[in-house]
């Protein structure tokens, strides 16, 4: 006996499954729904950076004298408070806008407890990069800092932001 072989039609969506197929009914929406989600949140990650690094050059080297001019640490905290404020109403209020919430107490303090996970990640590869393996040159600190850490930071943030602060309670 010789079983039929299905062929993709036109109707067919992008799983190679018919698109009246159980089968693939639940799995598009949540793909695209997951696709605008990491684009949204890739939006407001971009947002927050640019508030960070921005505020933090301004409060080093803008004006004479600058603001915090002798007092880096200070000028980089206050740029990531500001930006992590800046990076939690829009991923609050566009990225995942349409879930349904918590408290808005309980989405703070864990988006802001998970953000420092984050910086602790980013910072750990810069620690890895300068003191463990002795890459202590500025580029080798920005590509440990700012390219190494930021993208495992950026993924946990993605994972916890989605898994824990704005999840379905």
């Amino acid at each position: 006996m010789v079983a039929a072989r299905w062929r993709p039609s036109a109707a067919d969506d992008a799983t190679g499954l018919p698109a009246d197929s159980p089968a693939s009914a639940p799995t598009a929406p949540r793909r695209g729904a997951l696709r605008r989600e990491v684009a949204a949140f890739g939006v407001v990650g971009a947002m927050g950076f640019t508030v960070d690094v921005g505020l933090f050059n301004v409060l080093r080297f803008a004006g004479e004298p600058a603001l915090l001019a002798d007092k880096p640490i200070t000028a980089k905290v206050l740029s990531v408070v500001v930006a992590t404020i800046v990076s939690y109403l829009g991923n609050r209020h566009w990225t995942w806008h349409a879930r349904s919430r918590g408290p808005v107490h309980r989405e703070a303090v864990l988006f802001f407890v998970f953000n420092g996970v984050g910086l602790l990640i980013s910072a750990g590869c810069l620690a890895v990069s300068h003191y463990g393996l002795g890459l202590d040159s500025p580029l080798a600190d920005n590509l440990s800092a700012n390219g190494v850490g930021l993208v495992l930071g950026t993924t946990f943030r993605f994972w916890a932001y989605r898994t824990h602060v704005f999840s379905t309670p």
